[in-house]
Order: C-alpha cells, then sequence, then structure tokens
C-alpha cells in the first residue's frame, strides 16, 4: 500500500522531443526505463507495466510526480490524424479486434472518439500513485 506522506518521486517528460508514436515511446524509454536492457516498444500495455514500477525509473508503488513539458506539443502531435493513422494500421490484422478498431475509427472520425494521447493518459491515470502534472 502507498504511504502517501512520501515524497514522490519527480520524473520529466519533454513534451517537444514527441512528434509521434515513436518518438513518444523513445521518451517514455528515458524517462521510465533507466537501468533496465530492455524498451518499452509501442505499446500502451508495456507502458502500463512499467508504471507499476520494480524495474526502470520507478520502484514499486512510490509515489511519482509526472511533470509532461509541453504538453500541448504532444497533444497535437499524438492527435486525431497520428490515432487515426495508427487505427488503420492495425485493421486486417487478426490480433487485433476489427470490430473495436472501426467502432474507435468511427468514434474518432465523429469527433468523440480517444486520441492516442488520450489512451496513454488514461493508462497513467490509472495508477493511483503517480499523479500527472501536464505544463
Amino acid at each position: 500500500m502507498s504511504d502517501d506522506r512520501r515524497t514522490p518521486r519527480v520524473i520529466e517528460i519533454a513534451g517537444d522531443r514527441i512528434r509521434d508514436i515513436p518518438t513518444l515511446y523513445i521518451e517514455l524509454d528515458r524517462a521510465l526505463m533507466r537501468g533496465v536492457d530492455w524498451r518499452l516498444g509501442e505499446s500502451l500495455d508495456a507502458l502500463n507495466d512499467a508504471l507499476y514500477g520494480g524495474f526502470g525509473t520507478i520502484e514499486g508503488d512510490e509515489p511519482v510526480t509526472l511533470v509532461w513539458h509541453d504538453f500541448a506539443a504532444s497533444a497535437a502531435a499524438l492527435g486525431v490524424e497520428t490515432t487515426r493513422e495508427w487505427l488503420r494500421r492495425r485493421l486486417g490484422d487478426e490480433r487485433y479486434a476489427q470490430d473495436r478498431l472501426v467502432a474507435d475509427l468511427a468514434a474518432l472520425d465523429a469527433g468523440t472518439g480517444m486520441t492516442y494521447l488520450d489512451r496513454v493518459v488514461e493508462v497513467i491515470e490509472s495508477h493511483p500513485n503517480i499523479a500527472l502534472d501536464r505544463r
């Protein structure tokens, strides 16, 4: 169980380095994967695993403040167009639920769908010991 009295570790994300999904993970690796010899790859599941701690930068359930500098630049880079391309690349790949991809694309086109950055934020915010500071 997390002890809220501990001083949070501050981890910084340089949003101005993020131009697309591959550069997002390069930046996340830089910030979160210190001291390990493997990388996240382009995977929200791997990001979620890293945020649980126990390897890389985060130690278990320690309190963390994730400071995301230039968040607006990341939002632009990981917005609707990037998300649409990401979803379309998965169409026809049997590893992904095709009905879900079609629904996600339709929602995105209707202006109600989640962007890739929305998905990243959702993963981060699912960890109660991590506070996201968008700057």
